[in-house]
């Protein structure tokens, strides 16, 4: 190792996908950057705030891929910060929501490498907002759960079950693939018309919206083509959204039509 170097790693959040969405300590951070270990959500536009000479190596994981796994993330860190000088971390989001931030510094911090955190926006509220839902709201929710959809051992969050019987928005990251289930969850209480909303790539230019209730989200989710990288969110709040209003006034008109039938 160099005598000039000064190993040190910084983790960076990135914000939900929007370059512009990147906090301006973490692009100091980059302008200061000896090498950059970069996510595959992250805008690679991004990148353009580390100096030209910075390395910039690629280390995302995708869908359950094999290629790239942590434990190599965790040796990189530290490598480069040993070869290099300072590295900074780049990931989607925050680091320390489902970003695996604490395994990396845990690791780093073994080698006695100085580390430093820049928190990110998170896109567990962020996408809900810039699609106009609230994740809170007076007289509608009061709090509101973020779950992962997807374990360390690849199933379905039970805390699910226990958000679904509160009043609470649920917010569910890595859950595109288990929809079905999900949608099971709440059907099994008679929780059939809460609204749900499906955002993928959300804050970018290729963001899509798929909104309804309970009965016919997975319909709209398959004839839409929805999938990942998404944020699953349910509750009152997403009927709150301007954005999503013609939909909701559509199955309000198609109960009331119901109910004239009936009679």
């Amino acid at each position: 190792m160099r005598n000039e170097v000064r190993p040190r790693v910084t983790l960076v959040g990135a914000g939900p996908g929007d370059p512009e969405l990147i906090t301006l300590k973490g692009v100091l951070a980059l302008n200061k950057a000896d090498v950059v270990l970069f996510d595959a959500l992250i805008d690679r536009t991004l990148l353009n705030h580390a100096p030209e000479k910075a390395l910039k190596v690629f280390v995302g994981k995708r869908h359950g891929s094999l290629k790239n796994p942590q434990e190599d993330t965790n040796r990189l860190c530290v490598r480069y910060a040993q070869e290099y000088g300072h590295v900074v971390r780049l990931k989607g989001g925050d680091p320390f929501v489902f970003g695996r931030g604490a395994e990396e510094l845990d690791y780093i911090h073994q080698f006695g490498i100085s580390t430093d955190v820049v928190p990110g926006i998170s896109s567990t509220v962020a996408v809900p907002a810039a699609a106009g839902i609230p994740v809170t709201k007076r007289g509608v929710s009061e709090s509101y759960w973020v779950i992962t959809g997807t374990t360390s051992n690849g199933e379905l969050s039970h805390d699910l079950k226990l958000a679904s019987r509160s009043k609470a928005t649920v917010v569910l990251l890595m859950g595109t693939k288990k929809l079905e289930e999900i949608v099971g969850i709440y059907e099994a209480q008679g929780l059939v018309d809460k609204p749900i909303a499906i955002i993928e790539r959300g804050t970018t230019v290729e963001e899509k919206v798929v909104a309804g209730t309970m009965v016919d989200i997975l319909d709209k989710a398959r004839t839409q083509q929805v999938g990942a990288p998404a944020i699953i969110i349910i509750g009152e709040v997403v009927r709150e959204s301007p954005k999503l209003r013609a939909v909701y006034e559509e199955v309000l008109c198609e109960h009331k039509l119901i109910s004239l039938h009936n009679e």
